[in-house]
């Protein structure tokens, strides 16, 4: 079931948001190609669908309708109504929710010239196979289902593959890097997209963990510029518009962004550069020691951290011991029997239980710090070994989680520079599959709620009724 004080906590923070617009409303940019007029729910449905604001922008509320009517007559309204709800309601949640790096959270500038070659390289090459892009039922992303979008794929081996996606973040990288005053790690690169006369793109944030991004316009043919709104950290809308070769760096995690005017012109095709932050420039850990299983971009306590756990990691926790002798051990500090455990099959100190944990995980839990010294000596490569088959979370995060940052684990385990490990993997993306996966979920689901509908009750829908009529 949705947590209902999650959604009341973030709609309570859009809110306020909204009253911060109606100060900031007036004010101007300097970039002739950035232009600022109104805040939320002007333009299109951000927050909420009832339009409360006269912003100057014609009748967006019968242009929203007309949308999601679209939409509803492919699809059905039930699921196109879920889906837009879920848009908006992560649009008051997870910009609420996460930290700012920069001042405004976005930023135009020319692209670097090596990123230029590689992509337009790319699209000259293969321009001519693209091919009609899939959405998953009922996506709310864009209205595919009166403009289809077509797709070259930077990870098609026949036209660029891994290595080709791997060199333009390479290239993007040092950008985001000194924008953001964070160390970064790729997260995904998708495109190229190429939207057709009449696209609009509803405004949305990304899934995490794409937090700090790049969009280039890699080649246009408009009647008209087709600008991006985004809406900086203080809730007003900025329009930019971009000519080939023109790059958006952009907090996309934070900040809502979209294209909510209809394209005039025949296309306009964009690739995006995700990363996500891992460290500080002088060399400083990235961590979040109020809450270690969350990333370290999400505050503790806030409306994003609740929806995590209501929703994934609470599902996670261990509850209650598992009774292999190995696991009892390590938890009971009991080191005379892992060391005729060793002695017997040095193996067994390997042996993951029901759970997914290694008994150096259980050793952290129960803040057993001899039994964490036994096992290190043993193999130091359990240092830094994740729970659930190397997708979990690491011994530090686990200690730190249950004791503090004071403990002799946590201090002991720092002293050898121990990883906080949370359940988003900070490392490079390794392989294709990995890459599907995350296509389909960043472009095309949302946050696995479409798994959650299978499982939608009735229950489920008096909340979300409740919380549409808050909203």
């Amino acid at each position: 079931m949705r947590s209902t004080t999650v959604f009341s906590a973030c709609l309570a923070t859009a809110a306020a948001t909204v009253a911060l617009n109606s100060a900031t409303a007036t004010a101007t940019a300097t970039d002739e190609n950035v232009s600022v007029s109104y805040g939320f729910d002007c333009s299109f449905a951000v927050m909420t669908d009832k339009f409360p604001h006269d912003c100057g922008l014609g009748d967006k509320k019968s242009f929203y309708q007309e949308y999601m009517d679209g939409c509803r007559e492919m699809f059905g309204e039930d699921d196109c109504n879920n889906g837009d709800f879920t848009r908006r309601l992560k649009n008051a949640r997870q910009p609420a929710s996460l930290l700012n790096f920069t001042e405004t959270g976005f930023l135009k500038i020319r692209a670097p010239d090596n990123v230029i070659r590689l992509i337009n390289d790319f699209w000259e090459t293969n321009k001519e196979h693209a091919k009609q892009e899939e959405w998953s039922h009922a996506n709310i992303h864009t209205n595919h289902w009166k403009a289809p979008t077509d797709f070259v794929d930077v990870y098609d081996e026949e036209l660029g593959g891994w290595e080709l996606s791997e060199a333009i973040s390479e290239a993007a990288k040092t950008t985001i890097e000194e924008w953001t005053g964070m160390r970064q790690v790729p997260t995904s690169v998708y495109g190229v997209r190429v939207y057709k006369e009449g696209a609009v793109l509803s405004p949305h944030c990304d899934r995490m963990p794409l937090i700090s991004s790049a969009i280039v316009n890699v080649a246009q043919d408009v009647d008209e510029d087709w600008p991006i709104e985004v809406y900086s950290h203080n809730g007003t809308a900025y329009n930019i518009t971009m000519k080939p070769g023109d790059m958006v760096l952009y907090e996309s995690g934070s900040i809502i962004h979209g294209r909510p005017f209809p394209l005039i012109g025949r296309f306009y095709a964009n690739i995006f550069i995700h990363f996500e932050p891992t460290g500080f420039l002088d060399g400083r850990p990235f961590v979040n020691k109020d809450d270690p299983e969350l990333p370290p971009y999400v505050r503790a306590g806030s409306p994003e951290a609740e929806y995590q756990y209501t929703e994934y990691l609470n599902a996670r926790k261990v509850e209650e011991r598992i009774d292999t002798r190995v696991h009892m051990a390590a938890g009971d500090g009991d080191i005379e029997m892992l060391r005729t455990i060793a002695e017997e099959n040095v193996l067994e100190l390997s042996m993951i239980d029901e759970n997914g944990w290694l008994p150096i995980h259980e050793a952290a839990r129960m803040g057993q710090v001899e039994s964490i010294k036994f096992l290190l000596e043993q193999d130091e490569e359990f240092l830094n070994r994740r729970t659930h088959l190397g997708e979990g979370i690491s011994p530090m995060t686990i200690a730190m989680k249950h004791h503090g940052n004071d403990h002799e684990v946590v201090k002991y385990l720092e002293s050898l520079d121990a990883q906080i490990i949370h359940w988003w993997p900070n490392e490079d993306l390794t392989s294709e599959e990995e890459h599907e996966l995350e296509e389909d979920e960043d472009e095309h689901d949302y946050d696995g709620d479409e798994d959650e509908d299978e499982d939608y009750d009735e229950d489920d829908e008096e909340d979300d009724e409740e919380d549409h009529e808050e909203l």
